[in-house]
């Protein structure tokens, strides 16, 4: 990544997670200012303020705990070098999750299966890959595997001709792994590069629909053991803790091998992302940023920790 894309992305994360940096960043900023050394009580203070920024129980307990331990060694020195072991202890929660997705050209078709809970945007999200893998060279293929409702074929489609990429679909109803087998079947013949498969919006708490996931990975695998090479979980931010239950229980159905974390831009829960990344250690592969097609960039840890405390003008 050259160094003009990095800065851009520091400022689209900036931006997107304003209102998160209002509630944890200037909020901790603000803990700072008020001190004259570090104590055990400005870290329960400092404990209690990620808890409410939705950072979680699991990694806010271990981040305190070590900033407990390097207070006791006299290595924090001042409240205002504070702020800076904690951005490295929020780091380290996130550096074994910024793994971006390698899509392996020995592997045609490369199959992702995009699964989520209803209303966190995995047709949107789909969209926003197809630009930007188009745009990369590689041929693409939609499968509109989310046969629950009307609309969600027609917005499939209706990304597929803003792309200009094929959509295999069938009518409302039909047979969700049966329409990704045979989209499957079509890319492999065409020589396609990418199958991206949409599922229903399911309620992570219903088992009947849980098991419409399982079924559509066996029709993948009986296929092919290696299939599907990617099960990308599309996570709403503005969920919060709620999160962690969504992934729990789409776990049980089906291997997770990445997530996706949409509508930065309109929470302040984006804490959330540490407590995804301690509890889960699943890889983030992309944030979205924003409602434009460009607004879906590659997760960096640094970038994401540093938007989420206040500059020195800001």
């Amino acid at each position: 990544m050259s160094e003009e894309d990095k800065n851009g992305f520091l400022g689209k994360f900036k931006t997107t997670l304003s209102h998160t940096r209002t509630k944890l960043g200037r909020g901790i900023a603000g803990l700072v200012l008020s001190q004259k050394g570090i104590s055990d009580e400005f870290l329960e203070d400092v404990e209690t303020q990620m808890l409410t920024s939705d950072v979680g129980i699991e990694a806010t307990t271990e981040i305190i705990e070590n900033l407990r331990k390097k207070n006791n060694r006299k290595d924090l020195v001042d409240p205002a070098k504070f702020i800076q072991h904690l951005k490295g202890e929020l780091i380290d929660i996130l550096k074994p999750c910024e793994q971006q997705l390698e899509i392996s050209k020995d592997k045609k078709p490369f199959v992702i299966l995009v699964i989520g809970a209803n209303g966190v945007g995995k047709t949107t999200t789909i969209g926003k890959l197809t630009k930007l893998y188009r745009k990369g060279g590689r041929k693409v293929m939609l499968a509109a595997g989310d046969t629950f409702r009307a609309a969600a074929i027609d917005q499939l489609q209706a990304w597929g001709e803003k792309n200009e990429v094929p959509v295999v679909s069938q009518k409302i109803g039909a047979d969700s792994a049966s329409v990704i087998f045979d989209a499957y079947q079509s890319a492999k013949a065409k020589g396609i590069d990418i199958l991206i498969a949409d599922t229903a919006g399911r309620v992570h708490t219903k088992d009947n629909l849980m098991n419409e996931l399982e079924k559509i990975s066996r029709v993948l695998k009986n296929q092919d053991q290696r299939l599907p090479d990617e099960v990308l979980l599309i996570i709403d931010s503005t969920t919060g803790q709620n999160a962690l239950s969504q992934v729990a229980s789409f776990k049980k159905a089906t291997p997770i091998s990445g997530i996706i974390l949409t509508k930065l831009d309109g929470s302040a829960k984006g804490g959330v992302a540490f407590g995804l990344a301690r509890k889960f250690n699943i890889p983030f592969r992309f944030v979205g940023v924003g409602e434009k097609v460009e607004d879906l960039i590659p997760f960096n840890c640094i970038n994401f920790v540093e938007a989420l405390f206040p500059d020195k003008d800001d």
